[in-house]
């Protein structure tokens, strides 16, 4: 599917979807299994939940915005209330794996184990059986995009070889799932995250300067805006959560409104418009 033949709802010039990686502490567990016995490494996910998952809530209703939220599995079984909350204000939870797990690194059968897991736990917790799924930060093969469309999944957030959407080919079957593309400069984990030990940027050197990240992200937004194309956001509570930054999730969808002819959709809206259209 060529998604530049297609106008965005409403006649509007762009598509904005705004998701959560709501990784908590598995991000650094997946990095360094070890970090178990690490309370100060994990404290940092655990913030993400804690504290700056509230803040991100009150910004996106304050905005009147729905978001996706990509949660691993265990995420949405050891923190059932906090999901309840995302659930209850009604924004889209989708899978991002069982332990936030290196698909690339897995044998198939163990990625479809591990894809299936997921599913599990976000429909014991969350009430919901998930339509999206985007891989975490490690890699994944075609093989899991094959798996996620035979388990069901409408949609894959996780490559970066468009700023459209469109319908990637799994195999010789010519079986395809709608890709929502992604991209590193609209994330804020490789701007703002930082620890010792595991290091992470490995080689240090960061925390970025927070009105040179808005920057960028109002510059991106602008020339997705003139090229009428999908702009996807990616925030984890965790770095953007904080007191400071929140401010920069409030002055992006300030502008971004401001601007005006925007469709503000989730991965599910994304992915049933195209599926009509």
């Amino acid at each position: 599917m060529d998604s530049s033949k297609h106008k965005w709802p409403n006649q509007a010039k762009t598509a904005v979807m705004i998701t959560v990686n709501l990784d908590a502490e598995y991000f650094w567990l997946s990095l360094a299994p070890d970090c178990i016995d690490r309370p100060k490494t994990l404290s940092m996910g655990e913030y993400g939940m804690t504290r700056g998952l509230d803040r991100l809530l009150d910004v996106f209703e304050a905005f009147k915005i729905k978001a996706t939220f990509f949660v691993p599995g265990k995420v949405a079984e050891i923190y059932k209330s906090y999901m309840q909350k995302i659930v209850l204000r009604g924004h889209e939870i989708a899978h991002h794996g069982y332990e936030h797990e290196n698909y690339a690194l897995l044998p198939v059968n163990e990625q479809r184990a591990a894809i299936e897991k997921g599913i599990k736990l976000i429909k014991e917790n969350c009430g919901v059986i998930p339509a999206g799924f985007r891989a975490p930060e490690g890699e994944l093969t075609l093989e899991t995009l094959a798996i996620a469309k035979e388990l069901g999944f409408k949609y894959s957030s996780s490559l970066s070889n468009d700023d459209r959407p469109y319908l990637i080919k799994l195999n010789d079957h010519n079986d395809t799932i709608l890709e929502i593309p992604v991209h590193w400069a609209l994330f804020d984990f490789p701007y703002f995250a930082f620890n010792y030990r595991p290091a992470f940027p490995v080689g240090q050197g960061r925390i970025a300067s927070y009105a040179q990240v808005l920057e960028n992200w109002i510059e991106e937004y602008n020339g997705y805006y003139e090229q009428q194309l999908c702009y996807v956001l990616q925030l984890d509570p965790q770095t953007i959560g904080t007191p400071g930054r929140i401010s920069l999730v409030e002055e992006l969808l300030e502008y971004i409104k401001q601007r005006g002819s925007v469709w503000f959709a989730t991965g599910s809206d994304v992915a049933q418009y195209f599926a009509v259209n």
